[in-house]
């Protein structure tokens, strides 16, 4: 079917986003939820021992975040957890993805620290007496700056940190989480954090970046094996940042550098996770900045899911660039909606990636475990309306539909995000709740696309 009658198509499915309609194309066991993760929303930055991490340090260096800002209070969620937990279960939500802090849980990395470990334990509870499975992520980017400055992601040791932060959660927790994420999107972690110098830890440096992405799938293996050691009937997955990745033109050069992009953000994950070792293209591009050691140990690599996360947003439209690493350039899609991102809204290309990576990996289950998007909200009268967003969901809704209805083991959709937070290098610039949060007062709002979304949870016990 053609890119514009698919379009055409999803617009007449969800004609006024009508939930009980994009209620439809999902079975009852189907998993829905929201998605946060600790740095963004905890706050209580130095609280009950915990310490600092690579963003409470990146956020003091001038100029790093847009607005100045950190992650010190953000939602206050810390404090405020049981009220948040509340909100969720009148959404009528099935699941919560959320993050643990390492340094809130672990001291110098390694030394449990209790009182942090304890805020994880209440959560959990309060969510199962609120009848919302726990959807538990190890790693969202708050590594440590106690391991940072002993070398961070570069060293072996931090793999074996990880591991034993996997074993000490996965004790306490275990009994009650099944679900188990270990890294959220080890691309941005590698290089927007290590190679283009935008996230924590600030580095500038393409060689230290390909040597982090090696080290975070090692340490995905070592922590999937430390919570199923501990975990019983443990279902661990990963969760990677993929996007259809499409020539600017049918020039040469244009499909050649959509073919790098799509190795670099797609395959040079997913094919090490499926027991293939990294993609033979990329290590020949890649070339000296490459250990082959590296290379050596992912032939014997396997990944082994339960489950495959996918945090999709947007697709990527790429024209050639010999000045880049990837020799290649992103390009803004003309007459095309963009969210206040900067990103093309096309929910055809999530279809696009769980139909591909179905039939090129066969996972045995998938998740979205994050797709939103960021649109400048402001309440008025008490009212926050967000139509773009009520729209994006409901039309990212039918292309997931659709993915099922064509063989893709979808099983649980994660909303990102829960509420307006703290959103990285953009600071508070951004909002990307469903829940919007007056960050003076705290207060809680729901947004258009809350009680959209409510209605659609309802809407699936009638159909």
């Amino acid at each position: 079917m053609k890119t514009r009658e698919r379009v055409g198509t999803v617009t007449a499915q969800t004609r006024a986003d009508d939930p009980v309609v994009a209620a439809r194309g999902f079975p009852r066991s189907f998993v829905f939820g929201v998605a946060t993760s600790a740095y963004q929303i905890e706050g209580a930055h130095d609280a009950d021992g915990k310490e600092p991490s690579i963003w409470d340090v990146f956020c003091a260096k001038p100029g790093a975040v847009e607005d100045g800002a950190t992650g010190n209070v953000a939602c206050d969620h810390y404090r405020r957890y049981r009220d948040d937990v509340a909100h969720m279960a009148a959404l009528g939500v099935d699941a919560y993805r959320f993050s643990i802090s390492w340094p809130r849980v672990l001291t110098n990395g390694s030394g449990v620290n209790a009182a942090g470990l304890d805020f994880y334990d209440r959560l959990v509870d309060t969510l199962l007496e609120r009848g919302i499975r726990p959807f538990a992520t190890l790693y969202h980017w708050d590594l440590p700056q106690s391991l940072q400055e002993m070398g961070g992601w570069t060293s072996s040791d931090t793999v074996d940190r990880f591991t034993e932060f996997a074993r000490v959660v996965g004790a306490r927790l275990g009994d009650r989480v099944r679900d188990w994420i270990t890294i959220n999107e080890p691309e941005v972690v590698a290089f927007v954090g290590h190679a283009h110098g935008r996230h924590a830890p600030g580095l500038r440096d393409p060689r230290q970046a390909i040597r982090v992405s090696h080290q975070l799938l090692l340490a995905h293996r070592s922590a999937a094996a430390a919570i199923r050691a501990e975990v019983r009937q443990a279902r661990v997955g990963i969760s990677l940042n993929l996007a259809p990745v499409h020539p600017a033109s049918d020039a040469e050069e244009d499909v050649a550098a959509a073919l790098r992009v799509d190795g670099y953000l797609n395959r040079w994950y997913l094919d090490p996770l499926s027991g293939r070792g990294y993609p033979s293209d990329m290590v020949a591009w890649y070339g000296g900045l490459l250990d082959a050691e590296a290379v050596s140990t992912m032939r014997g690599y396997q990944g082994d899911l339960d489950f495959l996360g996918i945090n999709y947003y947007s697709r990527q439209v790429v024209r050639a660039a010999p000045a880049e690493l990837l020799a290649s350039q992103q390009v803004r899609v003309r007459d095309a909606a963009h969210t206040t991102m900067g990103w093309e809204v096309y929910p055809q290309g999530l279809s696009e990636v769980l139909q591909r990576v179905t039939r090129d990996y066969r996972p045995r289950a998938i998740y979205v475990t994050e797709n939103g998007a960021s649109y400048d909200d402001r309440p008025r009268q008490g009212r926050v309306s967000d139509p773009e967003r009520t729209r994006y969901l409901a039309q990212h809704f039918a292309e997931a539909a659709q993915a099922i209805s064509a063989g893709v083991p979808l099983e649980g959709y994660f909303v990102w995000s829960l509420m307006d937070n703290f959103e990285w290098n953009n600071g508070y610039t951004k909002r990307f709740g469903i829940v919007y949060v007056d960050y003076a007062t705290q207060q809680r709002i729901d947004k258009g696309s809350a009680r959209w979304y409510r209605d659609f949870l309802s809407a699936r016990s009638r159909v």
